[in-house]
């Protein structure tokens, strides 16, 4: 299993453009090495196993999991191919992460539900004047910085950027 798998294609980031498939990956990857089949996967997530197949074979087909080694019988277990995924900026700037967005806002909203009455959720927002391009290079540099400073014993957080012009242009 790879560290860090930069996804610099649009079809990785379509096949992350589905909230299930985000949660196949999530749940792939919460035991470092961690194997399931199909099925499995399928009672985890509480989903019907032939509707979670088409999921997981698109993520297959992407390059994002894998068939495991010691898959033995009719059910093949699958396992992430990296810890970590990120997204190339060049693809972000390009406009082409629209599906992993909707995927991040999903993501957000589950988190929101299932942390916020424990004050495991934090969220910020600012308005200001700054080209889209700036903002980019900002994150950036800033998700690079946190990566610089990761603690390995500390718990998983997610951090979400969003850079766009206000809905309502008053």
């Amino acid at each position: 299993m790879q560290d860090t798998l930069v996804l610099d294609k649009p079809e990785q980031l379509k096949a992350l453009g589905h909230p299930l498939r985000v949660r196949v990956l999530e749940m792939l990857g919460q035991e470092g090495e961690w194997q399931l089949t199909n099925r499995e996967l399928a009672q985890r997530l509480s989903v019907d196993p032939g509707h979670l197949h088409f999921h997981v074979r698109m993520l297959l087909k992407a390059g994002l999991i894998e068939l495991a080694d010691d898959g033995a019988g009719r059910e093949k277990p699958y396992r992430a191919v990296a810890k970590t995924f990120r997204v190339a900026p060049e693809l972000l700037a390009s406009g082409g992460a629209r599906d992993i967005q909707a995927a991040m806002i999903d993501q957000v909203q589950r988190a929101h539900a299932l942390y916020s009455d424990k004050g495991e959720f934090r969220g910020a927002q600012l308005e200001l004047r700054l080209s889209l391009e700036r903002a980019l290079e900002m994150m950036t540099a800033f998700l690079s910085a946190a990566r610089d400073v990761e603690d390995e014993g500390a718990g998983k957080i997610v951090l979400t950027m969003f850079a766009h012009t206000p809905a309502s242009q008053d």
